[in-house]
């Protein structure tokens, strides 16, 4: 999963030693809230990007005013960028004034329990303007938790009059024609096909410089602790001209960077068109002509040789070598693979169903390093997940100081209604012990971010510029092949140059340099 923290959802910290109160005080509110979430870098969804009104560029014709907001993981974030193109076909144009809303739309996420607090207490805002300002006003839920919580909303307690599962966004039009005549409507149904290959979607709030582009949808891994299987359906993926078509109207945009999105990019197989699971029962032409990722990614950089790639995320299962040969091969598909693993434990890993052994990431590990010896790697890891002992723990900790991580996400385990772990496996970690154990987590991720980042000391680096730096108005921030951001001297340098940057000094995730001039990318 594409995972990020939620603004004002969640728990986050940087890494960083705690004494023995601020260790309680994490333990209680693990107690009440049962999520947290830490990185030790620039996060992949800004944590102020999330709750954020989206607009796009208005339509002379359109009438009414849609107002969209997204939670969660990148996927989410794409998902919006699809219902703002189809219902800016639909009359509507994007506003990010609440009040003057025709239409509330709030793309949910149902990863953690805190997240969906923080959902319901949006949907009482809106309730609250459209009792007390607007009237007419309509509100619906989108994504994840509109499939989980359907009955809850509509029939029970009365809070929206839409509810539209990920795979119904087609079907918009169609039920906001219900909900003007008066009715509720709800299409929560899951796809066997749907991958929104035909819909360009806006880019909304973009910073002109990196799209994602959805490549997959769904998911058959089945961890026992993810609600994505049931929530977002069985895994199928999108056809490749489209999404050829997609990066090069992105590409004639100005754009300089991609990144190839879903929940298990590697798993990626097209063969005409259906299920990844179905791929057996496909005829031998179409297993003939079928592409994977590796294909994929290589058609993707050959094509557009001056635009930055990246993916996420890998499932170390999927993940084979000929993905690894394309990542060396080409100086533009970037050399950072983010590889959850979430335990170090074998007996955890099967508990979870994550279908590798310590041993076989081990080797994966060590083949990715042989290969591309410049590659970063960041981890998924889950603290406290049921009848986790201290030996399991320990397991982690020593999967960690194989590797090294450049970075990471870490979480204590949030047991999520739906899940097999939440209807078979009792929660019987301590919370005061998955908060000592995931600040040990934590802790021995900060000091491997800060040898990696140290290894880069005195070499030269290719930076995209995205922003201006958060610490200076005078200075530029943009990441690295590897991931990791990079600030410098403006000078006369501008956002979506590619500058190779001298590294002088750094921190625990953050990299210090000065510029020597354009790179061959621009």
């Amino acid at each position: 999963m594409a995972l990020v923290n939620f603004k004002n959802t969640s728990f986050y910290a940087q890494t960083q030693s705690v004494n023995l109160s601020y260790l309680f005080k994490i333990a209680l509110y693990l107690h009440s809230e049962k999520c947290l979430l830490y990185k030790t870098m620039e996060k992949i969804i800004e944590e102020d990007k999330q709750g954020e009104s989206l607009v796009l560029e208005h339509k002379i014709q359109n009438s009414k005013k849609l107002f969209i907001e997204s939670y969660g993981c990148a996927m989410n974030f794409s998902d919006s960028e699809v219902v703002a193109s189809i219902l800016s076909d639909n009359n509507y144009n994007t506003t990010n004034v609440l009040e003057e809303a025709d239409l509330v739309l709030i793309n949910t996420c149902s990863i953690r329990d805190k997240a969906e607090q923080t959902v319901r207490k949006r949907l009482e805002k809106y309730n609250a303007v459209k009792r007390d300002v607007n009237p007419k006003m309509k509100v619906g839920v989108l994504g994840c938790m509109a499939e989980r919580l359907k009955t809850q909303f509509l029939e029970e307690e009365k809070i929206v009059d839409l509810v539209v599962g990920p795979d119904a966004y087609k079907d918009l039009p169609n039920l906001l024609q219900e909900v003007e005549s008066g009715n509720d409507a709800i299409n929560v149904i899951l796809s066997k096909d749907e991958t929104y290959g035909d819909i360009s979607p806006v880019r909304l709030n973009s910073n002109g410089i990196s799209a994602f582009v959805s490549i997959t949808r769904g998911c058959d891994n089945m961890c026992t602790f993810c609600v994505v299987p049931f929530t977002r359906g069985r895994e199928r993926s999108r056809e490749p001209e489209s999404i050829i078509i997609e990066i090069q109207n992105l590409w004639d945009k100005g754009f300089k960077e991609i990144t190839l999105l879903g929940q298990n990019v590697d798993s990626y197989l097209w063969y005409g068109g259906g299920l990844k699971k179905d791929f057996d029962k496909a005829s031998d032409f179409a297993k003939a002509t079928a592409v994977d990722f590796a294909q994929l990614l290589e058609t993707v950089a050959v094509k557009f040789p001056k635009m930055r790639i990246r993916f996420s995320t890998s499932n170390p299962q999927d993940m084979h070598e000929p993905v690894l040969h394309v990542i060396a091969k080409y100086h533009n598909v970037c050399k950072h693979i983010h590889l959850p693993v979430q335990s170090g434990s074998n007996r955890i890993l099967k508990a979870m169903n994550r279908l590798h052994t310590r041993e076989e990431y081990f080797a994966l590990i060590d083949k990715i390093h042989s290969i591309i010896p410049e590659c970063a790697v960041t981890q998924d890891m889950i603290a406290g997940f049921p009848t986790e002992t201290e030996e399991d723990h320990a397991d982690t900790l020593s999967l960690m100081e194989h590797v090294k991580y450049s970075f990471g996400y870490m979480y204590a385990y949030s047991e999520r209604p739906g899940t097999l772990a939440g209807r078979k496996m009792e929660d019987d970690v301590p919370e005061l012990t998955k908060a000592r154990r995931l600040q040990e987590i934590v802790d021995l991720q900060r000091k491997h971010s800060a040898f990696r980042t140290q290894e880069f000391l005195g070499k030269t680096v290719e930076v995209l510029i995205e922003k201006e730096s958060k610490r200076s108005d005078k200075e530029w921030a943009g990441r690295n092949s590897q991931s990791i951001m990079v600030v410098f001297p403006k000078e006369h340098y501008k956002k979506g140059d590619f500058v190779n940057v001298q590294i002088t000094s750094c921190t625990s995730g953050t990299l210090i340099g000065k510029a020597l001039g354009w790179s061959e990318m621009n």
